[in-house]
Order: C-alpha cells, then structure tokens, then sequence
C-alpha cells in the first residue's frame, strides 16, 4: 500500500475510547456506513476495530459450466502439448 493510501485510510479512521463506543454505538455504525472505520481504544491503546460488513465472496459450484465448453478433439494431442510446452519456455511454437 502506498503512502497516499496509508494516510488517507489514516484520515478516514475515528478513534473511540470503550465509553464512547458503548454509548454512541448507533453513530458509530452510522459513520461506519459512511465509510469511516472506527477504532475503539482502552487505556489510550487501539484493541478492535470497527469497520464495514464485506460478505464473503461466492464459491462456483462444480458443475456450472457443463455443457458451455466445448474442446476440440485434438486438445490432448502431442502436437497440441509440444506448442503449449514450447508457449511456456518462451520458444517459438513448432509448426503444424
């Protein structure tokens, strides 16, 4: 992360100390809806954070492609594994 993003990650953070938090829970999300991260301190020290809810990305189902790719029938051939072979190590691929 660059220094920019650093500081203005910096800047968009709220700290809290555990009394305010409990007490102004409801602008604390609010601002954190906001886009603002909150960080809750006790004793002047960070211990949790408080930011937005990032649901966990979709796994793909197996399956969900069959029947959508087709391959051709020499797809598994020498020929076929020589030029991707040769694509890989950078050479020029042998001609057909």
């Amino acid at each position: 992360m660059k220094d920019r993003d650093c500081l203005a990650k910096l800047a968009k953070m709220k700290y809290v100390n555990t009394h305010e938090a409990k007490t102004q829970l409801s602008k604390l999300i609010a601002a954190v809806r906001a886009g603002e991260e909150v960080v809750i301190c006790q004793a002047g020290k960070p211990v949790a954070r408080l930011a937005a809810y990032e649901p966990a990305p979709k796994k793909p189902r197996l399956g969900t492609f069959k029947g959508k790719i087709k391959l051709a029938p020499d797809w598994n051939s020498p020929e076929t594994n020589a030029e991707i072979e040769a694509l890989m190590l950078g050479e020029a691929p042998p001609k057909r």
